[in-house]
């Protein structure tokens, strides 16, 4: 009698520790399923999102995924208005997209310039460093306008410790240039170059620059493993996917991050 006694007891206190460690590890800890929904969850809503602005063919899916990944998660006034850069096209094409989101429509899409030491026709070469003149990627929120040495200004704030976070004391803002037009594409095969500002046309500064002032994202792209790598906005542990995903169906530019 006291050694079923002893066995019922024995299997009540086993079963209730079983039970309570399994509803600890289901309740504060997602699954990797779990993770893994999440993530297909994300890719799909962008993917809905990137096809009903019709961005197919014009801005590779790649730039639009990384830039609402930030757009989710970071902190910006108006979430409404979104600016991509591609830096893995030449200067003489299009590379600077202006996108309604709320309208789902593309506003402006635009030549742009990048700093004189990232590269001649492609930028390749990327720093935070003052003196560098060289662009910086990442994510940036807008603020103010002023009218500067180069005209009609907007201001950069660079959101990314120790990759674009000094876009501001380097005066790196958005602003026009004769340097970035068509003409000079077709006389020197590419843009002119600035000292790390993304520059554009004179005829669309200002209305580009009233659009996406105080308090937009822009996202400047380059399908760089390095900055894929060091950004906390791509690599959080719900993003874990994504850098597995550009390692294992990209072999990456030949850019470098200093």
């Amino acid at each position: 009698m006291k050694n079923l006694l002893f066995i019922l007891i024995t299997t009540w206190f086993f079963t209730n520790f079983a039970n309570q460690n399994n509803s600890l590890k289901t309740s504060n800890f997602p699954s990797l399923t779990d993770t893994v929904i999440a993530n297909i969850d994300d890719s799909t809503e962008i993917e809905k999102l990137y096809s009903a602005i019709k961005l197919k063919g014009i801005l590779k899916f790649d730039a639009f995924e990384q830039a609402m990944i930030g757009h989710e998660d970071l902190p910006v006034k108006n979430k409404n208005i979104i600016t991509v850069i591609d830096f893995t096209l030449p200067s003489t094409d299009k590379r600077m997209y202006v996108i309604d989101l709320k309208n789902k429509k593309l506003l402006y899409h635009s030549i742009v310039s990048h700093g004189k030491n990232s590269g001649e026709k492609y930028a390749r070469s990327f720093s935070n460093k003052h003196g560098s003149y060289q662009s910086s990627l990442g994510f940036y929120v807008t603020e103010n306008t002023y009218q500067g040495g180069n005209g009609y200004s907007l201001v950069l704030n660079g959101l990314e410790r120790g990759i674009n976070d000094q876009a501001k004391p380097r005066a790196v803002v958005i602003h026009g240039a004769d340097y970035c037009s068509t003409a000079v594409i077709a006389s020197s095969g590419r843009l002119g170059r600035s000292y790390g500002c993304p520059a554009l046309p004179r005829a669309v500064t200002k209305p580009i620059i009233n659009t996406i002032k105080e308090g937009t994202m822009l996202f400047i792209y380059a399908d760089n493993q390095d900055y894929i790598a060091q950004s906390k906005v791509l690599n959080s542990v719900e993003r874990g996917l994504l850098a597995q995903h550009k390692t294992e169906t990209t072999t990456g530019s030949n850019v470098s991050l200093n």
